[in-house]
This record gives structure tokens, sequence and C-alpha cells, in this order.
């Protein structure tokens, strides 16, 4: 089911928890909505459609990627970029980097280790900023 983004900022700013098998269905409503949006978004985490649940969801290679409670474990080649996002208005300054390594659980909760870099990275970095109430 495709969702409605969430604008409000104050509802953006709240940190997510967890997520567990319970919160499947969030899985499949954030991939209908990346793809529902996919003309104008790479990405989407699950606050932006209004669950406040550690899941996101991103192009990659254009392939959906599923991520359950990621964790950045490491990262370097600080750089800044400049970001537009779904729910916010403009592009926005944002410090990221070029590779990290991120823990997850994909969707069939099976937990997996892999390292991303340049524009791929970013995107989840600023999903993951979106999981932690980091507002760009």
């Amino acid at each position: 089911m495709v969702k409605n983004i969430i604008k409000k900022e104050e509802l953006l700013k709240i940190k997510s928890v967890d997520a567990n098998q319970d919160d499947k269905y969030i899985i499949d409503e954030l991939v209908d909505t990346l793809k529902f949006n996919s003309s104008h978004c790479v990405g989407m985490a699950a606050n932006m459609i209004g669950y406040h649940k550690n899941i996101i969801v991103f192009y990659d290679n254009n392939k959906i990627n599923i991520m359950v409670n990621p964790k950045i474990t490491s990262k370097s080649g600080e750089y800044k970029a400049f970001e537009g996002c779904l729910s916010l208005d403009g592009m926005r300054p944002a410090v990221r980097y070029k590779n990290i390594k991120v823990v997850f659980l994909d969707e069939n909760f099976i937990k997996r280790t892999k390292s991303y870099k340049d524009f791929t990275a970013q995107i989840i970095e600023h999903e993951i900023d979106h999981l932690n109430g980091i507002i760009i």
C-alpha cells in the first residue's frame, strides 16, 4: 500500500526503535511507497511514512534493498554534500562519508554485514539519519 509522506519536522525528529518480525508489513508499505515515488526518490525510512521503526529501503543499481535495524559500524572519507528529501523542501547541506560498513537484518531478518561506497553510502547515511531523528 502506498502511504502518504510525513512532512512535519516534529514527527521526523522522533527517534525510531528496533523493528521485529511483527513489523514486516512496514517493509511492504515502504517498498510500495518508494516505487510510487521512484521518479524523484532513491530511499526511504519508515518514519517518512509514519512508523518509528528502524527500517530503510533504497535503490542500488536499480534494485530495491531493505535494511532492518541498520547500524553503521565504520566510515571513512568525509565530504560535504547537498541533499534533497521527499519529506523536506529544498536542498540542504550534510556531512557524509565515501565508504561505510553497515550491519543490518535483511527482509528475512537474517543478519548481514556489507560495505557501501559513494552515492549508495550517501543514501544509506541519509536514511539512517532519519531513523535517528536527524533532519538534514
